[in-house]
């Protein structure tokens, strides 16, 4: 009897799991239609102002994004948390306009930003198989990576003040690392039942999405941009 009792318990378990992770899976692409959207609106604004004050600019979208960040966290439990998700989807997308503009203005631009965006679809689908299938337990990566972000972050933030092509370049070939890593992460988590909210779940996996693109993009303009 207990044993049908337990066997019953890892069968729901198992069911809510999966739960989670379609619904995650479905936030996840939601998330993308408002992020288009926001990236075609920020590669119509004239973003020149940063150039006169590029550290500023910097803070600034850093501190909007935390904003939203810690809204969508408090509201994770009700049907705001999804607004403010898709929200906070929509400013990232827009935010994705000054990257996207020195993109295009590449002879070979919008070529490279299709490779990006193939190449992060292609390397989210297979690490996020792989631990879909293989149910491994990842968590043990989460210090790592922790300690990895921090200190990109702080590399980031120096570099501001610095602006040394080679130390971005770093950084961005750290960053995909660590950002594909955190993709493995955070399906882990999900599929072992250690994030049961799909809000956070599709939070978490958006970021990693939305930064490995980013510094895919960077990496390829850097190697493979062919200048008018």
């Amino acid at each position: 009897m207990a044993f049908q009792t337990q066997t019953a318990q890892i069968g729901t378990l198992g069911a809510e799991q999966n739960k989670v992770l379609r619904n995650t899976y479905m936030m996840l692409a939601l998330t993308m239609i408002p992020t288009v959207i926001g990236a075609m609106i920020g590669m119509s604004i004239n973003f020149s102002f940063m150039a006169a004050s590029p550290i500023m600019s910097s803070l600034i979208m850093f501190a909007v994004m935390m904003g939203m960040l810690f809204a969508v966290t408090a509201l994770r439990n009700s049907v705001w948390g999804v607004v403010a998700l898709l929200g906070f989807t929509f400013v990232a997308g827009v935010f994705l306009g000054p990257i996207l503009q020195v993109a295009l203005h590449l002879r070979n631009g919008a070529q490279l930003v299709g490779i990006a965006a193939g190449g992060t679809g292609i390397i989210f689908f297979s690490l996020a198989t792989i631990a879909t299938v293989t149910k491994k337990d990842f968590s043990f990566m989460g210090k790592f990576l922790f300690i990895g972000l921090i200190l990109l972050v702080v590399a980031s933030l120096a570099n501001m003040f610095f602006q040394i092509p080679a130390l971005s370049l770093t950084i961005s070939a750290i960053a995909v690392m660590i950002f594909s890593a955190y993709i493995l992460f955070d399906v882990s988590r999900i599929v072992n039942g250690g994030e049961t909210n799909y809000v956070m779940a599709t939070l978490s996996l958006y970021l990693d999405i939305y930064n490995l693109f980013i510094h895919l993009l960077s990496l390829l303009m850097a190697f493979a941009g062919e200048k008018d």
